[in-house]
């Protein structure tokens, strides 16, 4: 029994994928059994290595005291008989599911594949990825037998970035495999770590459906919100009245309108509607959503140019600063961040805006968009702020502060575009500013 091999560690555990998924997986299971955590990332091995935790997912401290096994050596795979790939699974440009990592990891495994292992799957998928994609080619590379000599599992991921309540051990597992045998050998190696408990799916295909459809779900009711708020702009309501209001009642869902990026929520609907299609299915309330959430960049770059007309501001002149890059508050993943549509929108009317991000890697940035941050004492003779992001940090700046850095001119010109409602209504117009709010 695998299970009785890792806790008497005669054996051990991979995880294959060291990023905000597969960190925190590797340094949990570590507290309990012995793990080996692979990456073919060789700096971010290297972070690990010297006690750094670049997600900031657990912190350097608990790095430095995990008795994980960094590497980015596939050979040390073969000492493990419990493989865990949580490698990301993005979209490409037109929008279809780029499964080239989760591919990558499948093949790096079966070169490494021992008889009688397991394997299994947290990246989010469609449904068949595992046992059409993925099986085929831990079998072609190991020259192994699905079934007969290695076993392979389903258990979406579920963590939460940035998130310090909802944590890994708090959130329900769902687990499934290809047997139950199998299934049940998961599910007591799962339970090591869970505390919140264990989930049986019915199938793989049944865990893999929930995982994007949990997204997608609430992909779709803050697209409902955006929505709402697009109309409201309109009809000249403010939209977090509206939500304060409503919330009075005691079945209301707790939805707001706001950006949706990231690698799960922005991404994961993607999955299931390219597997609806090539079924012959064309999705209609689900890439309704995906557009509307998709748009919000633009609705609200627009809504900037709106505010800096109405101050009587040469567009191209405007000194405009963005506070907040990542895709959401208090993580430094700028990935599939929407901040970059406002960004994008406003470069059309030909601003540059200055970007602040404590929270973000500079390094990455540069890479990933080409941009450069600029640290907040730097930022001054303001024309108009726009806070995307809610970061801690930036809550901590109260209007008085905020009203330094604007250029010398009338309170009511000097624009606060709140996309994140973090400032109090009835304050912000105590100061006159030309304000306004997602």
């Amino acid at each position: 029994m695998l299970y009785e091999e890792l806790v008497s560690n005669k054996t051990k555990l991979s995880v294959i994928g060291l990023g905000y998924v597969g960190m925190p997986l590797a340094v949990a299971f570590a507290k309990k059994i012995d793990v080996i955590g692979f990456d073919i990332n060789e700096n971010k091995v290297d972070l690990y290595k010297s006690g750094i935790d670049p997600t900031n997912e657990v912190g350097d401290e608990e790095i430095k005291n995990t008795t994980v096994e960094f590497t980015s050596d596939e050979r040390k795979l073969k000492e493990a008989k419990i493989h865990v790939v949580a490698v990301p699974t993005p979209i490409n440009l037109d929008k279809t599911p780029n499964l080239d990592p989760v591919v990558g990891a499948s093949e790096v495994i079966g070169r490494n594949l021992t008889t009688g292992s397991t394997v299994v799957y947290e990246s989010t998928v469609y449904p068949g990825v595992t046992e059409d994609i993925c099986i085929p080619i831990l079998e072609k590379q190991s020259g192994l037998k699905c079934g007969k000599d290695f076993k392979v599992g389903y258990s979406p991921e579920r963590i939460n970035p940035s998130d310090k309540v909802n944590t890994l051990e708090k959130i329900t597992k769902i687990v499934s495999s290809i047997d139950n045998d199998s299934l049940e050998e998961l599910t007591k190696i799962y339970e090591l770590i869970i505390e919140a408990g264990v989930f049986k799916a019915s199938s793989i295909k049944v865990a893999e459906a929930a995982k994007v459809v949990e997204n997608s779900q609430r992909d779709i009711n803050i697209a409902f919100m955006n929505e709402l708020a697009m109309v409201f702009d309109r009809m000249n309501i403010d939209t977090k009245d509206v939500i304060d209001a409503m919330s009075t009642k005691w079945n209301a869902l707790g939805f707001t309108p706001g950006l949706v990026g990231g690698h799960c929520i922005g991404v994961d609907p993607y999955y299931f509607i390219y597997e609806a299609e090539r079924l012959g299915y064309h999705s209609q309330i689900i890439l309704s959503g995906r557009k509307i959430n998709d748009g919000m960049g633009k609705f609200i770059a627009d809504a900037i140019i709106k505010k800096l007309i109405e101050a009587n501001k040469i567009i191209k002149q405007s000194r405009i600063v963005i506070f907040g890059l990542t895709f959401k508050e208090n993580t430094p993943d700028t990935r599939n961040s929407k901040v970059i549509d406002i960004i994008d929108a406003l470069k059309e009317y030909g601003v540059d805006c200055l970007i602040v991000d404590p929270v973000a890697n500079n390094e990455e940035v540069k890479s990933e968009y080409n941009l450069e941050l600029v640290e907040l004492d730097d930022i001054k003779e303001v024309d108009c702020m726009v806070f995307a992001v809610g970061h801690e940090a930036f809550k901590s700046l109260d209007l008085d502060k905020i009203n330094t850095l604007y250029n010398d001119m009338p309170n009511n010109e000097k624009i606060l575009i709140d996309v994140k409602s973090q400032f109090d209504n009835e304050k912000v117009k105590e100061k006159g500013f030309l304000y306004w709010r997602l």
